[in-house]
C-alpha cells in the first residue's frame, strides 16, 4: 500500500454470460464522491472448449465431479494468465499489486432454500482455484465474496452497491446505476443518502436472453446480436413480451433479490421463451427483437415497482456489456422517457470495465477490514467483510 492510504489492486471478472475475463488495474482510495484511479482495464474472450465446459457445468445434470475439479483449476489458470497479461501490457511488476480480487466464474446461485438432510441449504458457487492465481502471480487473492453475505442470511447479490456509491454517488441527482451483463442488476443512489438507504437488485435478464436468441437464429453462428444487428431486423411482439413478463414469477417478486443462469439460461430460453414464441407466430430475427424489448421492459418495470422515489428527471446510468447494443440502448431510453439514460463512461467510469472494476476495489475494503456489502440491497442481517483470502509469496497481505 501506499503512503497515502491508497490500496493498488486487479479486479478480475467473468460474468454470466462466460465470454470472457475482464481484467483491471485500479489505484483504491475508499472515499466517496468519485471514481477510483483505472490504471488499465483489458477484456479477453475465452476460448471456445473453455466457454463450452462452463455454459455445460451450469446446466444441472451429469455434469460430474471430476470435471468439475478441473475447471476449477483451468479457470484458477485463465485468470491468473488474465493478471499476469494485464502487468505486462503495461511493463509492470506485479510485486507492485497489493492484491487481486478474482469474483471467479458462477456456476450455480442458489439463493432460495433447498433441503439436504436436516438443512436448509442456500449458497453459491464461483469456480476459478484463488490458489492458482496466487502461485501465479504472488499475489494476495481475495475471492469468493459472496458466501460471507450469504451466510448472514443475504442473497449474495448484488455487490456492487457499495462500489456504485463509492464512485457514482451525486448530491445533485438521484441515479439508477444499471449494469446489463448476462443479468441485469440496478443500484439506486438518492440524491444526499448514505448507504443505509441503498435499494439495489437484479432486475432480471440483461444480455442473456438476448445470446441464446441470437444463436438460434442463427444456428450458432454467433454468440450474440453484435450491435443489436437481429433486433433492429426484426419487429418486437408487445404481447409476447407481456405474456413472459406476466407469466415470470421473478419480474413480480420484491427485493431483496438475485438470478441468473439457473433462472433464464438455456433451459428457461427452450422450454419457455420458444415454445412461447412458436404459439405467438414468432420467429427469426422477431424473436432477438422481442428479448431485446423484454430486456429493457423488465429494467424499466422494477424501476416503477420497486425503486422508492422514482420518476421523471432521474438519471439512469448504464453499464456492462449491454451498453454496446445500440437496439438495447435505443429500447431501454423508450421505456424511460421520462428520464436522462447516459453510460457510465460519461461520467468517468468505463462502462465495460465496471464489473472488473468493482471487484478490485472490494478486495481493497477487505484488505482495509471493511465490510463490503449493503445489506439494504442483500437482505444479509448485517454488514460483513467480504471474500477469502489466498496469501500470495511476493508481499504481506497488510
Amino acid at each position: 500500500m501506499d503512503g497515502d492510504g491508497s490500496v493498488l489492486a486487479i479486479g478480475l471478472m467473468s460474468g454470466t454470460s462466460a465470454d470472457g475475463i475482464d481484467a483491471a488495474l485500479v489505484r483504491v482510495r475508499l472515499q466517496p464522491g468519485g471514481p477510483p484511479d483505472v490504471l488499465a482495464a483489458r477484456s479477453a474472450p475465452h476460448p471456445d472448449a473453455l466457454r463450452s465446459a462452463i455454459l455445460a457445468a451450469c446446466v444441472p445434470g451429469d455434469y460430474g465431479a471430476d470435471k468439475l475439479c478441473a475447471l476449477h483449476q483451468a479457470l484458477g489458470w485463465a485468470f491468473g494468465q488474465a493478471a499476469v497479461d494485464l502487468c505486462a501490457s503495461l511493463d509492470m511488476d506485479l510485486g507492485d499489486v497489493d492484491v487481486i480480487g478474482s469474483h471467479g466464474q458462477t456456476i450455480w446461485h442458489q439463493p432460495d432454500a433447498v433441503d439436504l438432510s436436516e438443512y436448509a441449504c442456500r449458497g453459491t458457487l464461483q469456480l476459478g482455484n484463488p490458489a492458482v492465481i496466487a502461485a501465479m502471480t504472488g499475489c494476495t487473492v481475495v475471492s469468493d465474496f459472496r458466501s460471507a453475505d450469504m451466510a448472514l442470511g443475504g442473497q449474495g447479490a448484488p455487490l456492487v452497491p457499495m462500489v456504485d456509491w463509492l464512485t457514482l454517488s451525486a448530491d445533485h441527482v438521484d441515479r439508477a446505476v444499471q449494469n446489463i451483463g448476462g443479468i441485469g442488476n440496478v443500484t439506486w443512489l438518492r440524491r444526499g443518502r448514505t448507504t443505509r438507504d441503498i435499494v439495489a437488485f437484479d432486475t432480471g435478464p440483461g444480455n442473456m436472453l438476448i445470446d441464446a436468441a441470437a444463436s438460434y437464429v442463427s444456428g450458432g453462428g454467433v454468440s450474440m446480436d453484435v450491435d443489436g444487428r437481429f433486433a433492429r431486423t426484426g419487429r418486437a411482439s408487445d404481447a409476447m413480451v407481456r405474456r413472459l413478463i406476466d407469466e415470470t414469477p421473478y419480474y413480480a417478486t420484491p427485493p431483496p433479490r438475485s438470478t441468473g443462469r439457473e433462472a433464464f439460461g438455456e433451459a428457461y430460453f427452450r422450454n419457455t421463451v420458444l415454445p412461447t414464441a412458436h404459439a405467438m407466430g414468432v420467429h427469426g430475427t422477431d424473436i432477438v427483437a422481442t428479448l431485446t424489448e423484454l430486456t429493457a421492459r423488465s429494467i424499466a418495470d422494477a424501476y416503477r415497482r420497486w425503486l422508492p422515489g422514482f420518476g421523471a428527471g432521474a438519471q439512469v446510468v448504464a453499464c456492462g456489456g449491454g451498453t454496446q447494443n445500440p437496439a438495447l440502448m435505443a429500447q431501454l431510453r423508450a421505456n424511460l422517457d421520462d428520464c436522462v439514460v447516459t453510460t457510465s463512461d460519461a461520467l468517468g467510469v468505463d462502462a465495460s470495465a465496471k464489473e472488473s472494476v468493482a471487484f478490485a476495489v472490494l478486495a481493497a475494503m477487505t484488505l482495509r477490514g471493511l465490510p463490503g456489502n449493503v445489506p439494504s440491497a442483500t437482505g444479509a442481517s448485517d454488514p460483513t467483510i467480504l471474500g477469502s483470502i489466498t496469501p500470495g509469496s511476493r508481499r504481506p497481505i497488510w
